[in-house]
């Protein structure tokens, strides 16, 4: 395929793979398209390993990271020194009791305060963290920076730049985008409502069009609602050069999910994937369960801003993954989760995917008048 990203990056077809799983992002590339490592979870020591092994293993095809770039992280977490006693208790307590009563078994008491301390020392979801990690991603052979929530300051983009690198945005309405293009981004990500994760509300199928028209000639991926190839040529269809996935790469062999979230997620339906506050504060499409209920419910306390509502859950979730508690997981995830059926490979997922948009492509060819 020849679009204008295929030619920037040197990669065989336009297709962006977000993950914080790095070998789905090394498979993504070494099929032609091109691997995004989400590094929210990762402070800079460990992403410096995690690049190192994907450098390692990628036979020198072109790779991404994606970072956070919040504009309102509480303060930057006030200076980032966060214990477990600095946590809101009402959270902390409320998630507790919920876990207590369905009977899902507590951390060991002498393991439980250097578990939790290790999670919140994962979570980089504030501005300066995020220019960490950028530190350590430029210092490798990375071909794109996407910042995945906020406006990436001017002094990251020309640093990005510094190097040859490209500097892309993930947005879901038109200012957004125009914001992001007066920043001096060179490609837009633009994500429909259906998508896993930090998403808006406007659906794909109005959204993509209206970014195009928008930022052009900046080139726009198409982000939301996509898993097979007659997506992808609805995406192209509308104006985009490309497309970015997330979603469909959690049930293949190569997602670090737990087996029984992988199970939960074959099973689900598309209105299984709701909107929830319960994960970072934000607005975070994933898979319903009864984690995601509770905070729903009347009494549930409110819900904190970004970094801490992740932080106040890092107790609660590894009590559920360390008793795999199929009821209570639950993981970000788009609408197109109800087209996850079964575990398959990533170089499959792309055969399969390109296969169907040529077929695709090929009988909308029959229908032109000529």
């Amino acid at each position: 395929m020849k679009t204008k990203l295929c030619e920037r990056f040197g990669i065989d077809v336009p297709l962006f793979a977000f993950s914080h799983c790095r070998d789905v992002v090394v498979e993504v590339s070494k099929a032609g398209g091109l691997g995004v490592l989400g590094v929210g979870y990762y402070t800079a020591e460990q992403l410096e390993i995690e690049l190192n092994w994907i450098d390692a293993h990628i036979g020198g095809r072109p790779y991404g990271v994606d970072l956070l770039m919040p504009d309102n992280s509480d303060a930057e977490a006030q200076s980032r020194k966060i214990r477990i006693a600095d946590l809101p208790q009402r959270q902390v307590e409320f998630l507790r009791k919920l876990l207590d009563d369905a009977g899902i078994p507590r951390l060991p008491p002498e393991e439980r305060d250097a578990l939790v301390q290790s999670e919140i020392s994962k979570i980089t979801m504030t501005k300066a963290e995020s220019l960490a990690c950028l530190g350590v991603a430029l210092k490798r052979p990375v071909k794109l920076v996407v910042s995945a929530l906020g406006v990436p300051p001017r002094d990251m983009i020309e640093r990005v730049h510094g190097i040859g690198g490209t500097v892309g945005c993930l947005v879901g309405k038109v200012e957004h985008a125009l914001r992001q293009k007066d920043a001096g981004v060179d490609l837009v990500v633009a994500q429909g409502a259906e998508a896993g994760g930090h998403t808006g509300t406007i659906s794909s199928m109005i959204l993509w069009p209206q970014i195009v028209d928008a930022v052009s000639p900046l080139p726009v991926l198409g982000a939301g609602g996509i898993a097979r190839g007659r997506q992808m040529a609805a995406a192209l269809a509308l104006g985009c050069d490309g497309i970015w996935c997330g979603s469909v790469w959690l049930g293949t062999k190569q997602s670090d999910l737990l087996p029984e979230m992988k199970e939960r997620l074959y099973a689900a339906r598309a209105d299984d994937a709701v909107q929830s506050r319960s994960r970072t504060g934000k607005p975070v499409r994933m898979l319903k369960s009864r984690f995601t209920e509770a905070w729903e419910q009347p009494g549930a306390p409110d819900f904190l801003q970004m970094p801490w509502q992740t932080m106040v859950n890092v107790e609660a979730r590894l009590r559920i993954e360390r008793a795999r508690s199929k009821e209570f997981l639950t993981c970000p995830v788009g609408q197109i989760v109800g087209d996850i059926r079964e575990e398959s490979t990533v170089k499959q997922v792309i055969y399969e995917m390109l296969s169907e948009f040529s077929d695709t492509v090929e009988k909308m060819a029959t229908l032109a008048w000529e």
